[in-house]
Order: C-alpha cells, then sequence, then structure tokens
C-alpha cells in the first residue's frame, strides 16, 4: 500500500471509513465481522480509520476501539470527530466547546477508543462564532500529547485560514468525488500551500459511483440513501452519463468503476486521502486496490 502524508502524519492512501459498520447505510456485518474486515484492512495495507462520537451515538467508537484493540497501536492512525453541540446522554455545566467541555468529550472518545491519544481529532459540524477558541483548546490538547493533530471537516478558506493561524491545521474533511467538487477552485490549493491533509468522505459519492445502485433499488431503516437527492431515480437516469465514462475507463484499465472514482480522487494530490466504506471482503479488497490503477493524466482531464 502506498503512503500518504496528513500534516506530519504517515497514512494508507485509502483510508478505512468506519461509519457504516454501526450506522447510515442500513443494517451491517455483525460486530465480529467487521472486526475481522478492519483486520483483513490492516493486513492489506491500510492503517488510517476513521469515525465521530455522532456516528450511531457514540456505538462507532466503542466498535473502532473494538477493533484496533488487538493491532499495534503505533501503526495504527485514529480519525476521530467531536459533535460540537450536545449528543443524547451528555450534559455539559458549561458550553461542550468551552474548555472543560472539550476535555470531558476528549476523555470519554479516549475510553472508547481504548487509547491514550488521538492521532487527528476533527471538529465534526462548524461552530463559526468559537473557532478561534476551538483551535486554541486544540492546540493545549496537543501539547499534553491527548491528540497528536487536529482537523475541520467542511470548512471555508476563509475558516481554515483563521483556525490554522492558532494551531496549525493537519487534516480537512470534506466530501470530494467526480460528483462533489467544490472545493478545487480556492480551498484544495490551499491546503497544498500550507501542507494541509485533505480527507475525502464519500468518494464514491456514497456509492452511486460504484454503478451497484440501481433506479428501483430501496433503502430501509437509517440508510442516509433514503434522503439523498442522487438516488432518486429520475436524477440517477440523468447521472448514467457520468457511470457510462466511468465504465469506459474502468473498461480499458481492466479494475471496477468503484477503483476509477477513487483513483480520481487520489489524483487530484499527494496530500489527498479518500476513506471510503467497506462492509465486504470483497469491498475491502477492490477499495484498497485502486492504488494499483492511476489514472493517466488524460484520463483525469477527461
Amino acid at each position: 500500500m502506498q503512503k500518504r502524508k496528513i500534516g506530519n502524519l504517515e497514512v494508507s492512501a485509502i483510508g478505512m471509513g468506519c461509519m457504516g459498520f454501526t450506522h447510515a447505510y442500513g443494517e451491517g456485518p455483525e460486530e465480529k465481522e467487521a472486526i475481522a474486515l478492519v483486520h483483513e484492512s490492516f493486513d492489506l495495507g491500510c492503517n488510517f480509520f476513521d469515525t465521530s462520537q455522532m456516528y450511531s451515538y457514540f456505538k462507532n467508537e466503542e466498535f473502532v476501539g473494538k477493533a484496533l484493540k488487538n493491532l499495534p497501536r503505533d501503526q495504527v492512525v485514529i480519525s476521530d470527530k467531536f459533535w460540537p453541540s450536545k449528543l443524547p446522554g451528555e450534559d455539559f455545566p458549561d458550553d461542550k466547546l468551552s474548555e472543560k467541555g472539550l476535555r470531558t468529550t476528549l476523555e470519554k472518545s479516549l475510553k472508547l477508543l481504548q487509547t491514550d491519544y488521538i492521532d487527528i481529532y476533527t471538529e465534526h459540524q462548524m461552530a463559526r462564532d468559537s473557532l478561534e477558541e476551538v483551535a486554541y483548546i486544540m492546540g493545549k490538547f496537543i501539547q499534553e500529547g491527548k491528540i497528536r493533530a487536529w482537523g475541520l471537516s467542511s470548512p471555508t478558506a476563509e475558516e481554515i485560514k483563521t483556525a490554522h493561524a492558532v494551531t496549525p491545521l493537519a487534516a480537512v474533511q470534506s466530501e470530494y468525488s467526480i460528483m462533489e467538487r467544490k472545493w478545487e477552485q480556492d480551498v484544495i490549493p490551499l491546503y497544498r500551500e500550507l501542507n494541509i491533509g485533505f480527507v475525502a468522505f464519500s468518494p464514491m459519492a456514497n456509492g452511486f459511483l460504484s454503478g451497484k445502485y440501481t433506479p428501483g433499488a430501496k433503502y430501509e431503516g437509517d440508510d442516509v440513501r433514503r434522503f439523498i437527492s442522487r438516488f432518486d431515480p429520475k436524477i440517477m437516469q440523468a447521472n448514467q452519463v457520468v457511470l457510462n465514462l466511468i465504465e469506459k475507463i474502468a473498461q480499458e484499465k481492466g479494475c471496477t468503476k468503484a477503483q476509477v472514482s477513487l483513483s480520481f480522487v487520489l489524483k487530484g494530490g499527494e496530500f489527498i486521502v479518500p476513506i471510503p466504506g467497506m462492509r465486504s471482503s470483497d469491498r475491502v479488497k477492490e477499495n484498497l486496490g485502486a492504488v494499483d490503477f492511476p489514472l493517466t493524466d488524460s484520463e483525469y482531464k477527461n
């Protein structure tokens, strides 16, 4: 597996988004099977695992803690995210984004993850009026060794500059794929300039770009695709032209549409790391194998 840098942290070129094991895409695999998939990805070179306290309200953090427990801690990079407002079961005498509130939040996550430190600690949803204060507190946590680096989720260029000036950012986590490219004009060049890594979630547009879903597919329970417009049958049909182009490239390269889609994200810069979900052994092998099918400059531009 190729390696990339997120700030000063070395991670696998493709990471594992762990959200889907407990949240957002309907019923996932049994816990034992899910842990085996995490271990399989590690054996194939993936060392970067992403979670959040709001994914199924702490259950995903707890799962990731169990899954990584028996892997060498110094060989895995944990990306965790805190939600800026109170979640069910939380009670803060002060504001959650105060130092006391954030410290309480961090300690709970450390306990659930069964670790002494978090590699990248990201504010999951921007709290615009307290950005500099949060950045200062993150700096204190870094000095204390509670976290190694910090990040923001879906910030603007100006917000990045504001936070980075207080405590340098290691990472920004935002949606990025062939179908979601709004960051390319002003934000992605800023990452390159400031040495900030870009953790790209939904690099296959919630699975749409894999070509495995049809307009007639049904989504049950907490599956977020029930509410995402790109899975509306009419919109899916209109976007078939995108899948046709990806399929053409995939056939020429001898790979899958999912691998082409991930390779597109990787081609955007050496500081970009996609974190697709992988809920079966076949998907683990397919997604991590995308590094073997880099896009040419011509394929990328077209």
